[in-house]
């Protein structure tokens, strides 16, 4: 095993699901594209070779757009309850549950909003904290889309970085160099926390689930 892969996600319920998204879209439309995005991120996770998947989820699932075909590919991972007052919080407890699991084991972490990316990136990204003690994946909004650390005990640092924020990613990188950590970059990916970036990935990553639903969404002028 080269590492865990968690994935820290939120059920894609209507209402709760994309909410930034559904202020163009409504409610049902951005539950069904975050499902879309979920399912594409497992389905990579699950495809990407000596990785241990996990998700630290919240919400539920029951009451999910998709939820028979999420529920289908949570089986093949290991499911932990998200805990935490606070997005940081929440992070940092997920990174301890996981190596209470798999003791001794690097961790990434991904959200379920970057559809696009590819096993081959995942493994790259595993492989890398071999020999550096921390990745950081930058996202195009100035947040990051992926955090590994050999140690995931030093995902301490987060739960004092301001989340959802246009410096965000900045934070994070200080953070864990002020925690005297070396850090690799990562390639720069695009969330889909609103539509133009929604459409730029649906046209980059064509065949996904992502992008079908975004095809879906525009044939019901749903994105007016």
């Amino acid at each position: 095993m080269n590492g865990c892969l968690l994935v820290v996600a939120k059920a894609p319920v209507p209402g709760l699901a994309k909410t930034r998204l559904a202020r163009v879209v409504g409610n049902r439309a951005a539950a069904r594209l975050a499902a879309a995005a979920f399912l594409d991120t497992l389905n990579a996770v699950l495809a990407t070779p000596g990785a241990v998947p996990v998700v630290a989820l919240t919400g539920r699932l029951e009451s999910a757009e998709r939820a028979d075909e999420l529920a289908a590919c949570l089986d093949r991972c290991t499911v932990l309850p998200q805990r935490g007052a606070d997005l940081g919080e929440r992070l940092a407890n997920a990174h301890l549950d996981v190596s209470a699991e798999f003791a001794g084991l690097p961790v990434f972490q991904i959200g379920m909003d970057t559809p696009q990316v590819e096993p081959a990136l995942l493994g790259r990204a595993l492989a890398a904290l071999a020999d550096t003690a921390a990745v950081l994946g930058p996202a195009a909004d100035g947040g990051w889309w992926g955090l590994g650390l050999r140690a995931p005990a030093r995902a301490a640092v987060l739960r004092a970085v301001p989340m959802s924020r246009g410096d965000t990613g900045m934070r994070t990188l200080l953070a864990l160099r002020g925690a005297g950590l070396r850090v690799g970059r990562l390639p720069t990916l695009s969330d889909v926390d609103f539509l133009p970036a929604a459409l730029r990935v649906a046209a980059i990553a064509p065949g996904t689930r992502f992008a079908q639903a975004v095809s879906e969404l525009a044939l019901v002028g749903a994105n007016r």
